[in-house]
């Protein structure tokens, strides 16, 4: 009898059990050094993936106030958007514990003392606050009902002309996810488009 071959642990597990191998990512981001440490896991280990650096690349930012970098993993985006404006209060939210840890030791790695980690599903560790932007790459490999929901949910924690800015795969979401966008706020606007990526933002009103 052949021993089954394990399939590797998802990223969107709240308690990975595997060991973590670790991984260290130096980068450069709107020409600003960064280093990430990562770890099995835990989304795009090896490198910024695409659709990450074109979010951050052409994310629009408050010039106060809190942001919020909802499915955060390694921290990426909500440390980047931290050091780009040390003016923001950034909070970090995954559901893996995982991730939380290593975004809490990256905001250190990357000297972002404005940042919290909280470790949660979407936007429950969050709920008593208000967000002037709120930032994604969300796992969409959970499924679209959990992309969707980021989207739908997003206005219950979010101030008066806040915006929620999301990156996705065009193949993916590029041709469904304009509609939740335009249902949830009544506008989508597409911030980016490049390497099979779009980033789009909606604001509220």
């Amino acid at each position: 009898m052949t021993k089954k071959k394990q399939s590797p642990e998802h990223y969107f597990a709240a308690h990975p059990k595997s060991e973590p191998k670790l991984g260290l990512i130096q980068t450069r981001l709107r020409d600003v050094p960064f280093e990430f440490l990562t770890a099995s896991s835990v989304f795009s280990k090896k490198r910024v993936d695409t659709g990450t650096r074109l979010l951050i690349e052409s994310m629009i930012l408050p010039k106060s106030g809190c942001v919020l970098d909802v499915g955060c993993g390694y921290g990426a985006v909500g440390i980047a958007a931290a050091i780009f404006n040390p003016a923001l209060q950034v909070i970090l939210t995954d559901v893996n514990m995982r991730a939380v840890r290593l975004a809490r030791d990256n905001a250190e790695r990357n000297k972002a003392g404005n940042v919290e980690v909280r470790h949660g599903y979407l936007y429950e560790p969050v709920e008593e606050l208000t967000f002037n932007c709120v930032l994604s790459n969300p796992p969409v490999s959970a499924g679209m009902e959990t992309v969707k929901a980021i989207i739908t949910d997003a206005p219950k924690i979010m101030a008066e002309k806040a915006t929620l800015q999301m990156v996705v795969r065009s193949k993916i979401g590029g041709k469904t996810l304009p509609a939740v966008f335009e249902a949830t706020f009544g506008n989508c606007v597409v911030l980016a488009r490049e390497s099979g990526y779009r980033v789009f933002k909606g604001e509220k009103q």
